[in-house]
């Protein structure tokens, strides 16, 4: 993919709307040991990242500094949001939840896009939560701050493996189909910020909602599974971007009981043709704009991106076009690991399968 969706979905991290990056298959192993019951706040906790390399937390974290705001929202809903004291790439208007907007307007900016080495150094922070690992383009690699540099600055630095660990080798390969990394990435921040039996709350209720959909979706054979394309409005229209089966994504669309017409690319986001999604010719199409910090313009991003789709000479005659199939639900949830993609699961889920699956109940 890569030079092409940096101003696509890549960049609208920024505003939180992809994470560009994710596990494969069934998640990746988080690695999580501490000396004491996981639901307390007890110390030490160690942690691996994407290599496999541990990382020892001695003693709870009181200066967070996020690279983005999925890892944010995370802190915000573990409760340890009070200790977060800057942010790369900020929420952009709207696209926090209403019960986190305001404490999470309050995180100051440090960068409208990854952090600069030299402000992330200086900030005073004693755990950096990192969304992205090794992007060049997200400012990690050669661009970020060295082991060495963090040691000496005196920051921690942990990763939200679920997004950080796609281009690693030890990335699974095959598509993913559930969301037990993002599950145990929320678990990580538990243990290391001392809110474990929180983050147990949260991964329960995302199960719970799993588990209803996947029950009410038990009698669905895998052959009668809709196909399904994510179109990324914001990211342009020249040229789609095909959502993979590593992204967390995948997984998402595969619990609603829908089958990604892009599962089969080994990658987690790649660039596509409209030859490719005429090809695919999916059943239903999720309308994946950001978004726009109001309802009413949300709601027009909506309006634009279908009447584009059946403008669009290379689209209109799609079955998906032609039979109004269209499921709009944000990038946000979609795409970005965190607890709503459980909502995100039981909204597309009611969507396409609305005889079975009822949304919001």
């Amino acid at each position: 993919m890569r030079p092409r969706v940096v101003c696509g979905i890549a960049a609208a991290v920024a505003l939180f709307a992809t994470a560009c990056g994710s596990g494969g298959g069934g998640g990746q192993s988080v690695s999580v040991t501490a000396q004491a019951a996981p639901t307390g706040g007890s110390y030490p906790v160690t942690v691996a990242d994407c290599a496999g390399k541990d990382t020892t937390i001695s003693k709870a974290p009181t200066k967070i500094v996020t690279s983005n705001a999925a890892s944010l929202e995370m802190l915000l809903r573990l409760g340890a949001g009070d200790r977060v004291i800057g942010t790369g790439f900020p929420p952009g208007k709207g696209s926090l939840p209403a019960d986190l907007a305001e404490q999470g307007a309050k995180v100051p900016v440090l960068g409208d896009k990854s952090i600069p080495k030299e402000k992330l150094l200086g900030s005073g922070a004693d755990l950096y939560v990192d969304t992205f690992g090794a992007m060049p383009m997200m400012g990690g690699g050669a661009t970020g701050p060295s082991p060495e540099e963090f040691a000496a600055a005196g920051i921690q630095h942990v990763y939200l493996l679920s997004t950080a660990c796609a281009g690693t080798p030890k990335a699974a390969k095959a598509p993913r189909t559930d969301l037990a990394a993002v599950e145990d990435d929320i678990r990580r921040l538990g243990a290391v910020t001392g809110t474990a039996a929180r983050a147990e709350e949260l991964v329960t209720g995302m199960e719970k909602q799993i588990g209803e959909v996947r029950t009410a979706l038990a009698g669905v054979p895998e052959d009668k599974r809709p196909g399904y394309f994510v179109f990324d409005f914001d990211a342009g229209t020249k040229q789609p971007t095909a959502v993979c089966g590593r992204q967390v994504a995948n997984a998402v669309i595969s619990l609603a009981g829908a089958r990604n017409v892009f599962a089969d690319c080994d990658a987690d986001f790649k660039p596509g043709s409209w030859e490719d999604v005429v090809a695919k010719n999916p059943d239903w199409i999720q309308l994946a704009v950001r978004n726009r910090g109001s309802e009413e313009a949300t709601r027009k991003a909506f309006d634009d991106a279908e009447a584009f789709l059946k403008g669009f000479p290379a689209t209109q005659g799609l079955k998906a076009v032609q039979e109004g199939h269209f499921v709009r639900l944000g990038s946000e949830v979609t795409t970005i690991a965190g607890v709503r993609n459980a909502d995100a699961v039981r909204q597309i889920a009611a969507t396409v399968h609305p005889d079975l699956v009822k949304n919001g109940q």
